[in-house]
This record gives structure tokens, sequence and C-alpha cells, in this order.
């Protein structure tokens, strides 16, 4: 599991549009299940499914959804599930919340929900966290933003 944050060098960062463009198209792989969201589209029907307590959608609706408004996400998490994963196993677990989990601040990375295979966190318009259980898609997040860190390594700074 390998974790990235992006916090510097953009003018905005939690724009999913660019972060989809830096892990090349992974999320169409996904359904994903959206938590803990603050948002405002302009859309009043993606206001309405972003403001209940979980959105479900599969990762060509996200796609839709950003390519035809690319809004800015405040806070959020954005939990990505193989397509095989059914929400009735999912909401069998408590669902992803962004401010004051700690798993993402530790030494050892934790996506919250334990059958997600990728988490996308807007934090509070100022940063945004990926983390995936494949290595591959957060090198690509990597590359693209050159200023972003390795979550491990930034959490170092902060250890005791």
């Amino acid at each position: 599991m390998k974790g990235a944050i992006l916090r510097r060098g953009e003018e905005y960062y939690t724009y999913m549009s660019k972060v989809f463009a830096a892990i090349k198209d992974e999320q169409l792989k996904y359904n994903w299940l959206i938590t803990d969201c603050i948002c405002y589209p302009q859309n009043a029907k993606y206001t309405e499914l972003l403001s209940q307590e979980y959105a479900w959608i599969t990762g060509e609706e996200l796609t839709h959804m950003i390519d035809r408004e690319d809004f800015q996400w405040i806070w959020g998490v954005l939990s990505g599930f193989m397509k095989n994963i059914t929400l009735e196993e999912v909401l069998k677990y408590k669902l992803p919340y962004a401010d004051g989990f700690t798993g993402f601040w530790g030494s050892t990375l934790n996506i919250q929900h334990p059958l997600a295979d990728i988490e996308i966190v807007p934090w509070d318009s100022s940063l945004v966290l990926a983390i995936s259980r494949n290595n591959i898609v957060i090198d690509n997040f990597m590359n693209y933003f050159p200023l972003a860190q390795d979550l491990t390594t930034y959490n170092k700074q902060f250890e005791k």
C-alpha cells in the first residue's frame, strides 16, 4: 500500500479532473462510495447526490459527473471498490470520514474501508490524499504532480 499527499505547486488541489488524469483514469475500474462530502456543484442533481450520508456510483458515472462539472471538493472520502463488491457488502462497515481519521497520518498507511482498493481524500480544499493498494496508481499520481510527496515519508517528519 502506498500513498501520496499533494499540498504544493497547484493553484487548486481538490478538483477531480486533474486527479483522474494523474491516476490515468483508474477511477473507471471501480464503484465509488463517497462519504463525508462537502462540495458545491451547480448541478442540483449532483448537489442532492453528494449531500446524502453516502453516494454509491460507478466509475463511469463519477467520471461523467466530473466531465460535466469539475467543481471543487472541500472535504470528502472517495473509496473505490472492485466492481464485484456490492453496496450491501460495503455497508457492513463503518462509513469512511476525512477529518479526524488518524490512519492517514501514521507511518503505516490505512485505507479506511477494508474492502476498498483506493481512497482519494479532498482535505479542507487545501490538499488531496491518494492511497492505493496498487502502488503504480500512486507512482502515476506522483509523476503527474512532481511536488506531491510520498505520504509515509511526509508523515515521518512528525513522529516523535
